[in-house]
């Protein structure tokens, strides 16, 4: 098929290794002038894929009409306060071709002001007449690891269940294995969210607190993801698979996340600004911590390290008054703030 990757980063540069793999005629479309010519002429991408070659068959542009032309498959592999604006573009690019697409977005967060989903501001930005349908592809998937090849699992998500069977079609090889998930809310909201607890988790290593605490903070905060993800409708066993709890645990245990290294940066003095800097890419798990800690007000669900984190990240508590908070907070039964969000969107269910 003819595919475009709207993003020349660590991700969109990996995702477009695979699509070539995989016999696809395939455009990576970025607006750095210097990376695009790196792709070209070196067929390397040292500024987010260090040391990584690239197949020559991948031909990078800087022309966004250029990659909607081309495209039956457009990846929107950009971060997820740029994909509204350039959703927009792309949009009008296809209103202009009288053509339509299949979009398949990559990222993992939320909207910060409106707090959407991202497919959902996709959506918001897009019309029937430009796009067939709007799909996720999530799971545990560094970059780094993807591009070398290293055996990957993923799920892919669409409202349209034979939408989501196209992507598993076209991404799926030997090295890179894709489930098809019918649940577009859990899986959005599992990559979503585990960013936040890799943050924590990073600031539990940085100042050295131990394995006890991490699995403590690993564990519960899948319960916190599963709880406010449920209450938005989506299905709690999504949880328990790759975009929940394997997302969550390549996240919160690896240097290639970078959610994990800021948060190390951040128990070493550093600033957010500073540590987003020094890795040169964008930490969705900053704006995220921002955006839950608001949702689980809307939705009246209990989500004890986010709200931590998020009083940690903007308003200048300790670490020392974090977790204690945390330790010392009314004593519940471990699953008895799950079973009540379970109860209320029953309720919820039974009513529709």
């Amino acid at each position: 098929m003819k595919i475009t990757v709207v993003g020349t980063g660590s991700f969109g540069t990996s995702l477009a290794m695979v699509l070539v793999d995989n016999n696809h005629d395939v455009r990576i479309y970025g607006r750095n002038e210097d990376v695009v010519k790196e792709i070209n002429e070196k067929h390397t991408n040292n500024r987010y894929l260090k040391d990584v070659p690239l197949p020559d068959t991948i031909r990078a542009i800087s022309n966004l009409e250029e990659g909607v032309s081309h495209a039956e498959i457009l990846v929107l592999a950009v971060p997820v306060k740029a994909v509204r604006s350039v959703t927009k573009d792309i949009n009008a690019l296809l209103k202009r071709l009288h053509k339509k697409v299949l979009i398949v977005h990559v990222a993992k967060g939320l909207e910060l002001d409106t707090h959407l989903r991202v497919s959902e501001v996709i959506a918001e930005e897009t019309t029937e007449d430009t796009v067939q349908d709007i799909c996720v592809l999530s799971g545990p998937s560094h970059a780094e690891e993807v591009a070398k090849r290293s055996p990957t699992t993923v799920s892919t998500a669409s409202l349209k269940p034979e939408s989501a069977k196209i992507i598993q079609d076209v991404f799926m090889n030997k090295y890179f294995r894709v489930y098809h998930n019918d649940d577009m809310i859990g899986v959005e909201i599992g990559g979503a969210l585990k960013n936040i607890i890799a943050l924590a988790i990073g600031l539990l290593h940085g100042l050295d607190f131990g394995d006890n605490a991490k699995a403590a903070i690993i564990t519960r905060g899948l319960q916190e993801i599963a709880r406010l993800g449920t209450r938005m409708g989506a299905n709690p066993l999504t949880f328990l698979g790759l975009t929940g709890m394997g997302d969550l645990i390549v996240t919160a245990t690896s240097m290639h996340s970078r959610n994990y290294r800021c948060g190390i940066m951040l128990a070493e003095g550093r600033t957010i600004e500073e540590a987003q800097q020094e890795m040169g890419m964008v930490v969705e798990g900053v704006n995220t911590t921002r955006a839950a800690y608001e949702l689980a007000a809307q939705y009246d669900v209990e989500m004890p390290i986010t709200k931590v984190l998020y009083q940690y990240l903007f308003e200048d508590i300790s670490e020392e008054e974090a977790f204690y908070a945390l330790m010392m907070r009314e004593k519940t039964g471990e699953t008895d703030e799950l079973k009540d969000v379970l109860e209320k969107q029953y309720k919820d269910w039974t009513r529709e």
